[in-house]
């Protein structure tokens, strides 16, 4: 292992939560009824854009033309106020002797106020990588290579610390080492993509041998 990928949401900054909570209290009033336990298991590691799609096949009338941008304001705001970074991360990074950097299918904007918010900035700086700067999203391998060549190693010996279906799917098209941070409704399922699984970020280096 020469270099570790990790994805933004659910894997450094708990954020799925409060991401799926917003979407459906804004796609409520047009109709939306789902649980939030069950968003969180469907939308994570999805593009937003998707996300949306999905709930307008649920949802009664046409959601506004900016629902995107509304939402995107809205949880920036929450954000700041209620985002923490995941359990154990910060000793993970403290601990690590290898380069890494985190890729996500987040905007370039929205990856940076998550890592400041919570104090992990410091760890990434000049180390980001997003879907936008190359128009790819997960399950498409597309960032986690943009991100491998950037940090100039080969996938091969590189490892992705992904919590989604989509995040494992696209390190295993690209030749990546999948880590599934898993929750308790998704282990198997992630396990089933490829990857080696763990619920407790303290976990991680013991996998990864370091």
């Amino acid at each position: 292992m020469e270099c570790i990928i990790f994805d933004c949401d659910g894997v450094l900054v708990d954020s799925e939560v409060i991401n799926n909570r917003v979407l459906l209290e804004m796609t409520a009033e047009y109709g939306v009824s789902m649980d939030l336990s069950e968003a969180v298991e469907e939308f994570s590691g999805i593009r937003l854009r998707e996300a949306i799609r999905a709930l307008q096949r649920r949802a009664t009338r046409p959601f506004p033309e900016n629902l995107e941008q509304d939402f995107r304001a809205r949880t920036y705001e929450i954000f700041k106020k209620e985002m923490q970074p995941v359990p154990g991360v910060k000793a993970v990074l403290d601990g690590l002797k290898i380069p890494f950097c985190v890729a996500s299918s987040g905007p370039v904007e929205k990856i940076k106020l998550n890592l400041t918010v919570t104090g992990l900035i410091g760890y990434f700086e000049n180390r980001i990588f997003s879907g936008y700067d190359i128009g790819s999203w997960k399950p498409d391998p597309g960032i986690f290579l943009y991100a491998a060549e950037n940090m100039g190693f080969d996938p091969s010996v590189c490892a992705v610390v992904e919590d989604s279906k989509a995040g494992i799917t696209a390190a295993v098209r690209g030749g990546f080492i999948p880590y599934g941070y898993a929750k308790p409704f998704n282990g198997k399922e992630l396990e089933k993509e490829g990857a080696k699984v763990f619920y407790n970020m303290s976990e991680l280096p013991g996998l990864l041998s370091l």
